[in-house]
């Protein structure tokens, strides 16, 4: 079994002291209520809930999967009563409308809440984030009727919820899917066609299933432009709001995974069902992007949330396996040995995994905090400016956080040794687990191209300036600082290779778009090294700030990570440098056959 335990001082820490929670959330109009003590006892029960109840389900879940027979999927032993609980409590709804039942906290909860289940049981996760992305794809997109018929049991969780895009013949290419929807001449459409590796796409933990599928009408235009969005459910509804008979969908098969065992992952055969068009024609790629947005956040947690479990299990086991004795001498003469916590390279993996962590989950909730922003802010101009930061970040919180994730994991099992790869300690799970976020919701690479081909061009370059201007004015404001001149001159150093970087991406992808898709990959991972170095620098300053002379050990802890991380992790932006500089040559030059 894993070691976990809600990091509660520290996002207490990053909430209230780094981002100022009550500032800039608990002050948006229809948030006046969500207080910090709320907010408090939100993320107590929620971290109860998720430490008591989805814990213990992590690896039995694993173990027995979910299984299939004549079309129906079932999920392990245990899921169902807990997702029953999961929905009482109100966690289904948290961040959800409450004009259909939800109760309408900040974005920024939900961010929280989302990283204490993902440590907890992903594959448990999934159901109800499924649900809570097209729930807001309806909110947004619906009409008034489509809102009143589906929301409310969605919301509730009597009903969840999927996202209908994969095909056998493209995934990330959209403009190719084959699925159609004829016109009923009712106003209703039929929807033919399979679609591929749809998670919760069938399940025994509600009753009706609501399903949001890409298609295309008779008269598409070619292409992404021809794409439509339709509700599709699992059983139609009747007039009354209750449940009808079963709609022409059924799952044809269910995946079996590397990970996330208990996650239905299903093929989806949509034969003639009834479906009904949301919003205007060929506008679905559009809508879907709602959807796809908020779960490529929701992923970068995922990859979040498993470093989290995976750091803390390590650092519990260090403390406690005794192997070999210190290099500096024994610092356990009373012991037969030390723990391994004394030797370096152990540290040196549990510090790696500790200071991504910690600057993953501010730069996360400093973005969390932007989405309500943008959502709730009357001045309109800053709700632009932080729908931007939103729009900028997504591609570097999906790619980055799932990339460490999977190498924090990793990471995890080494400090493990031969333990860590043996199922009973849990450890082998979480790697497994942690590998599928790098591929979903449009694989790290595509993230990479959105950023570079997409992100640094929009509307003149004006998404940049919203994290350029802000890490600029904090190296001026603090370059004087003598206390902060060891994290404030490397942070500047970064940030100048990566304007560097931008200019020549920007430059040399104007001539040859492969010189810029050569360095996209590189060009994030440098991205994201800067922000999660000006997330450490301004921790760094809040820390410094609370000492009061004597610094107390939360603050301590903070400052020796942040040294880590400036003086052993951000040096590797000296070769993301030098590959994104390297152009497209080394990449490109190789001929096809001798590959």
């Amino acid at each position: 079994m894993v070691s976990y335990s809600a990091p509660l001082d520290d996002i207490r820490f990053v909430l209230y002291d780094l981002l100022d929670y009550d500032g800039a959330v608990a002050s948006l109009p229809g948030y006046e209520e969500a207080s910090r003590d709320l907010v408090d006892t939100v993320i107590e029960e929620g971290a109860k809930f998720c430490e008591n109840e989805l814990l213990p389900l992590n690896r039995s879940g694993d173990e027995e999967g979910c299984t299939f027979e004549n079309g129906v999927v079932r999920t392990p032993k245990g899921f169902k009563e807990l997702y029953e609980a999961f929905c009482e409590g109100g966690w289904n709804g948290l961040a959800l409308s409450p004009d259909h039942g939800g109760q309408g906290l900040p974005k920024t909860l939900q961010f929280v809440l989302t990283e204490l289940i993902c440590s907890t049981n992903l594959s448990f996760g999934m159901y109800p984030g499924l649900t809570h992305g097209a729930c807001n794809a309806l909110e947004l997109h619906g009409s008034e009727a489509q809102k009143t018929t589906y929301l409310p049991n969605m919301i509730h969780g009597r009903w969840t919820g999927t996202m209908c895009l994969t095909e056998p013949h493209c995934g990330t290419d959209l403009g190719l899917i084959r699925t159609k929807a004829d016109p009923n001449g009712n106003g209703s459409y039929k929807i033919t066609g399979t679609k591929i590796f749809i998670s919760a796409g069938e399940h025994d933990m509600s009753e009706n299933i609501v399903h949001l599928v890409l298609a295309k009408l008779p008269d598409a235009p070619e292409g992404s432009k021809g794409i439509s969005l339709f509700i599709v459910p699992k059983f139609l509804v009747k007039d009354d709001g209750s449940v009808g008979p079963r709609n022409g969908v059924a799952c044809g098969s269910i995946e079996h995974k590397m990970g996330i065992k208990a996650s239905s992952t299903c093929v989806m055969n949509f034969d003639e069902a009834e479906g009904y068009l949301v919003g205007e024609p060929h506008t679905g790629m559009a809508k879907m992007f709602t959807m796809m947005n908020v779960a490529r956040l929701d992923v970068g947690m995922q990859g979040l949330g498993l470093a989290e479990t995976a750091y803390q299990s390590a650092a519990a086991y260090a403390k406690e396996r005794l192997q070999g004795r210190s290099l500096a001498g024994p610092q356990h003469p009373d012991k037969a040995a030390d723990p391994i916590i004394v030797h370096p390279d152990v540290r040196k993996n549990l510090l790696t995994m500790k200071a991504y962590n910690e600057g993953s989950r501010a730069l996360a909730f400093w973005v969390a905090m932007a989405v309500d922003i943008a959502e709730k802010h009357p001045d309109e101009k800053k709700r632009q400016e932080a729908d931007d930061l939103v729009a900028l970040m997504t591609p570097i919180i999906k790619s980055f956080f799932t990339d460490q994730g999977f190498e924090n994991t990793n990471l995890g099992v080494q400090v493990f040794g031969g333990h860590g790869y043996i199922r009973e300690w849990g450890m082998e799970q979480l790697v497994r687990d942690a590998r599928i976020a790098q591929i979903y919701e449009g694989a790290n690479g595509i993230q990479a191209l959105d950023l570079v081909g997409r992100k640094l061009g929009q509307n003149m370059g004006r998404l940049l300036r919203r994290f350029f201007h802000p890490v600029q004015a904090f190296i001026e404001d603090n370059q004087s600082d003598p206390q902060m001149a060891e994290f404030v001159a490397p942070l500047a150093k970064i940030l100048s290779r990566l304007q560097q970087s931008t200019l020549w991406i920007a430059q040399q992808g104007l001539k040859d778009p492969e010189e810029a898709g050569a360095a996209a990959t590189d060009y994030l991972n440098l991205f994201a090294l800067t922000a999660l170095a000006y997330m450490w620098a301004r921790m760094v300053k809040v820390s410094l700030a609370a000492s009061n002379g004597e610094i107390p050990e939360f603050h301590e802890a903070k400052l020796a990570t942040a040294r880590f991380f400036f003086q052993r992790l951000l040096p590797k932006s000296s070769g993301l440098f030098a590959a994104i500089m390297a152009g497209k040559a080394p990449l490109m030059e190789m001929k096809e056959a001798a590959f």
